[in-house]
């Protein structure tokens, strides 16, 4: 019986020092606890990224009705302002003739000193039209190749011998498929590639001379 008696203090410390040592773990926080609070912040941290690139590319219909992301939206282009025209090429000038179709009796031709390309990425250039009788029409034009566009500046004056102003228009989308579309063949075959412009206009000048298209020049690739 004393001996008995001895053990029971023991067993009633040892109940102590477990219920001490639960309630100390619940105080301080475990694995699990760490874990989860990592986990949530991860989290949060994420959805405040996504919330940033979300609004910072948010889709607008301001283009042309068509939904473009505000990342990918071009500034507003600016047309140079045109403070000179070339002179009118002479009757002896050597012209870079191109073709436009083998149906239209008309012939085309570009004064090679009068290409060069704008700041605002726009080529210019004066054409010159002749009739199988000899008459000519010469206009001095510009294209965009971004927008597949085209304006007229100025035309031979009635008395063949300046510019005249005044039949100016806007730019216009360019026709193709027509019996004289000029404009299309220039755009297609040596002005612009891929809407930028096919090279500097020394490049454009030397590809008209000899005849180098952009479909030939694809092939020499190849």
């Amino acid at each position: 019986m004393a001996r008995a008696a001895r053990q029971c203090p023991r067993r009633r410390d040892f109940h102590t020092q477990l219920r001490g040592a639960t309630s100390t773990r619940q105080v301080l926080p475990g694995k699990t606890s760490l874990k989860r609070f990592a986990l949530v912040a991860g989290c949060v941290a994420a959805g405040v990224l996504l919330a940033a690139c979300s609004s910072s590319k948010q889709p607008s219909s301001k283009d042309g009705g068509k939904f473009v992301y505000l990342l990918d939206r071009k500034g507003k282009w600016t047309e140079d302002k045109l403070t000179s025209l070339p002179p009118l090429p002479q009757p002896n000038a050597k012209l870079l003739p191109f073709e436009v179709s083998n149906d239209t009796p008309l012939t085309f031709a570009v004064d090679p000193a009068s290409v060069s390309i704008g700041n605002d990425g726009v080529v210019r250039y004066t054409v010159v039209i002749t009739t199988p009788s000899g008459g000519r029409n010469v206009n001095y034009e510009g294209m965009r190749c971004d927008t597949y566009e085209w304006r007229l500046y100025a035309s031979l004056d009635a008395d063949h011998n300046g510019w005249d102003q005044t039949v100016a228009n806007d730019w216009e989308r360019i026709q193709k498929g027509t019996l004289n579309a000029y404009h299309s063949a220039l755009y297609t075959d040596y002005f612009c590639a891929d809407k930028m412009t096919a090279g500097d206009a020394k490049t454009i000048v030397q590809n008209m001379r000899y005849g180098r298209t952009q479909s030939s020049r694809q092939l020499e690739l190849r």
